[in-house]
């Protein structure tokens, strides 16, 4: 039996009516589209290489134990993937629209928790693919490994014949109970006995000392974002439906800009962020001066010869994004001072094991606990902005070139905003997700973030003339010569 992670039993028992917490992604290509049943024999012939994906949770009576993932008996792969097309002309607002109501329902917790949508009548002959995976099965580093479960890296790629598939026999309702109870007893003693996938005896002491020194050093800045007033405006109760909204850079406008002002690509990219929620603020009369936007930004704890394994090892950090700042610059090296800052507490402390240490935590203790710190979300953070590296390599699905890939990031607890940043070749876009009623102007976000990334190419001096033309004017303070920073080498 195949027992879920602390981290990814806490996803699961996050899912509510108005919380679907699956990831998922939108990617465009090159026409023309495949057939339905050619998708489908893809599909089977590459989902032995991921046996998650004909799995289904497994509740534990009385969350005795975390949940189980088990074979699917049922598995019927024509329910996972559908087939639709948007209405012409196939705009790619058209394509938003329907990604937006695709995504923004939830996944069948009875099933295999995965769907793939083929979407048609793109214009100009293209075509897209909507994938839907609940963040329980995996988490965004993991997940740009898994693209081999239907992408190629060349276009005449050979791809095996499907084969017969025989689900393991279901554990009854006495093993389950059994099993549970077994390693509620035994997990955390092997554990600190062994240190195996845990901290053991020495690292629980030294995870706990670790922790309390990373605490102590991280209470000045604890205190700091305590007395700085934050956007309260954007936090809220969540409803069912979701908006979605994107735009994107090329990496060759993020690097200059990098090169000029000091920081790293992600700094950069924060601080465009902070530009589109400042706008936003500033559209609807919310802005004052000392506001900030807090933003919980993810942290993967994967090492690289974890690369590829089915379960969540994240953790976050929450970066105040100084959005009553009017010069681009000074909000840039706020960003970055922040992130250095996380950087060096993220050194003191072990953050795998405290990871790890979930397992000692009873599951109903850590079902409750999930949801209390959902709940809780709204009066500390404002939005999830979460960057997630992509190939720098074509990509092909039967044949057919991917041009562009957009990602998509759930909302939860009080947290009605959320930006997937993903990157592929020399393009980053930025998926914007956000609750239907509480962001009905989350273009402007959108637009924002694009104004951010050319005010900043501007203060660069990198912006070429005619965009430097019709590019939005920057504040006074921001036209001066770029200060010389040291430069820091790019995440």
């Amino acid at each position: 039996m195949d027992r879920m992670s602390p981290t990814d039993a806490g996803f699961y028992f996050a899912e509510s009516e108005n919380t679907p917490l699956h990831v998922g992604s939108v990617a465009v290509f090159e026409g023309p589209a495949p057939t339905y049943g050619e998708v489908i024999r893809l599909l089977l012939s590459k989902l032995p290489l991921v046996p998650r994906y004909r799995q289904r949770v497994r509740p534990v009576p009385f969350q005795l134990g975390r949940p189980l993932w088990v074979d699917d008996p049922h598995f019927q792969i024509l329910y996972h993937v559908r087939h639709t097309a948007v209405p012409g002309p196939g705009t790619d607002e058209q394509l938003r629209n329907l990604a937006g109501r695709v995504l923004g329902q939830r996944l069948d917790l009875a099933k295999p928790l995965w769907e793939l949508w083929l979407v048609e009548g793109l214009e100009d002959g293209r075509w897209a693919i909507i994938s839907k995976v609940h963040h329980c099965m995996i988490d965004g580093v993991a997940g740009t490994d898994l693209m081999q479960l239907m992408f190629d890296i060349t276009p005449d790629a050979h791809h095996p014949e499907p084969q017969d598939w025989t689900p393991q026999r279901s554990p009854s309702s006495v093993e389950v109970v059994a099993g549970a109870v077994q390693d509620a007893l035994t997990q955390p003693l092997r554990q600190i006995a062994a240190g195996e996938g845990g901290p053991g005896v020495g690292g629980l002491a030294k995870t706990v000392l670790g922790t309390g020194r990373s605490l102590v050093g991280s209470l000045p800045t604890l205190a700091r974002q305590l007395a700085t007033p934050v956007a309260r405006s954007l936090s809220g109760p969540i409803g069912p439906h979701r908006r979605w909204a994107w735009t994107e850079a090329e990496f060759d406008e993020l690097k200059p800009i990098r090169t000029a002002l000091g920081g790293t690509v992600n700094d950069v990219v924060l601080a465009a962020i902070t530009t589109g929620f400042r706008d936003l603020l500033e559209r609807r009369g919310s802005l004052r001066d000392g506001l900030v936007v807090r933003s919980m930004v993810p942290v993967s704890m994967r090492q690289e010869n974890e690369r590829g394994k089915l379960d969540n090892r994240i953790s976050a950090v929450f970066v105040d994004l100084p959005v009553a700042e009017p010069d681009p610059v000074v909000r840039l090296e706020s960003v970055r001072r922040q992130m250095d800052e996380y950087k060096q507490m993220m050194e003191l402390v072990d953050a795998r094991s405290i990871i790890a240490m979930g397992d000692f935590v009873a599951p109903t203790l850590l079902s409750l606990g999930v949801r209390a710190a959902l709940g809780a979300s709204q009066f500390y953070s404002q939005a999830v902005t979460t960057n997630v590296p992509g190939p720098r390599v074509p990509l092909y699905v039967l044949g057919r070139r991917m041009q562009s890939a957009h990602a998509y990031v759930p909302i939860a607890g009080g947290t009605r905003v959320s930006i997937g940043i993903f990157s592929y070749l020399n393009t980053m876009t930025f998926g914007i997700n956000a609750d239907f009623d509480g962001f009905p102007d989350v273009d402007v976000l959108a637009a924002g973030i694009r104004r951010g990334i050319d005010e900043l190419k501007a203060v660069a001096g990198t912006a070429e003339p005619a965009a430097a033309a019709t590019a939005p004017a920057a504040p006074a303070a921001a036209e001066r010569p770029a200060p010389k920073r040291k430069k820091a080498a790019a995440r």
